[in-house]
């Protein structure tokens, strides 16, 4: 990371190269072999002007590399760097100071506190706080220092981003629907499966073989949950049974996957009223264009 003049600014990009490492300052210093006070004045002090080898050390512990370019007369100027390094990604909260003027952590997640619920530590507080001194005084940003809770919420974010959603056709039986969520890797995460039903053999009517989908499961991977994925699947399954022409949908209590019967119910879904244990949902010609 540099700045306009082409100087490097060291700290802000110890501070980067920490964060993508989930690396505390304490943590950066025991790895380099240098004092944490080394770390922390580094990476304060924006004209700091550390020695080669100590900037060596330290991003060699975070996990990075250190590179020298020379460039020749015969290349020219051009905008940027030479070469194909890849960028660091900032420090989201780069800019913010805590109430005594200090930088938070760069590799933890920083996230505004609204209501006492959003501060991990308020759960003491109903113990030891008399009701005389409510509404207890909260910082205006919080973080986790757990580092498997912090991990785990990384983790669906970039999930919660990337997801793609699609209907398999290859390999699978006709009248029967299967639709995935995969990330990026093709790693996959959520499936919907469900069959086509005549109503004619149904109602023993010649209806013009009217057909409907039997919805026989949604799922999502455990870790994913809660990130409206299973949502966006019944979304896609909307947008085909247009393209199908199909209008009604049935489904089971019991249906194996998120939420069961509660989930559809919340998705539009109703439970019909001759068969408590059976849902249905009727779409409107007009619910899509």
């Amino acid at each position: 990371m540099t700045e306009r003049d082409g100087s490097i600014d060291v700290g802000r990009t110890l501070r980067a190269l920490r964060r993508g490492a989930d690396l505390s300052q304490r943590e950066l210093a025991r790895r380099s072999g240098l004092p944490k006070s080394t770390v922390a004045r580094i990476e304060a002090d924006p004209g700091a002007d550390p020695k080669l080898r100590t900037v060596e050390r330290l991003v060699r512990a975070a996990g990075g590399e250190l590179a020298i370019r020379v460039r020749t007369a015969d290349q020219g100027t051009t905008d940027g760097e030479p070469g194909t390094g890849v960028a660091l990604p900032p420090v989201p909260h780069e800019e913010r100071r805590d109430e005594g003027g200090r930088r938070y952590p760069a590799h933890l997640d920083i996230r505004e506190v609204r209501t006492l619920k959003d501060w991990p530590a308020a759960w003491w507080g109903h113990w030891y706080v008399s009701p005389a001194q409510w509404p207890v005084r909260v910082p205006e940003r919080t973080y986790h220092l757990h580092r498997g809770r912090r991990d785990e919420r990384r983790v669906r974010e970039r999930a919660r981003a990337a997801v793609s959603f699609r209907r398999l056709t290859e390999g699978v039986p006709d009248g029967c629907w299967r639709l995935v969520a995969e990330l990026p890797g093709g790693e996959l995460v959520g499936e919907l499966r469900a069959h086509e039903r005549s109503e004619d053999l149904l109602l023993g009517e010649d209806l013009g073989d009217q057909r409907e989908l039997v919805l026989d499961g949604v799922l999502v991977a455990p870790q994913l949950r809660f990130l409206g994925i299973g949502r966006r699947l019944l979304g896609l399954l909307d947008d085909e049974l247009d393209r199908a022409g199909i209008r009604t949908v049935r489904a089971i209590d019991g249906i194996a996957g998120v939420g069961g019967a509660d989930f559809l119910v919340a998705c539009g879904y109703q439970v019909e009223a001759s068969r408590p244990t059976a849902l249905r949902f009727d779409r409107r010609p007009t619910h899509r264009r």
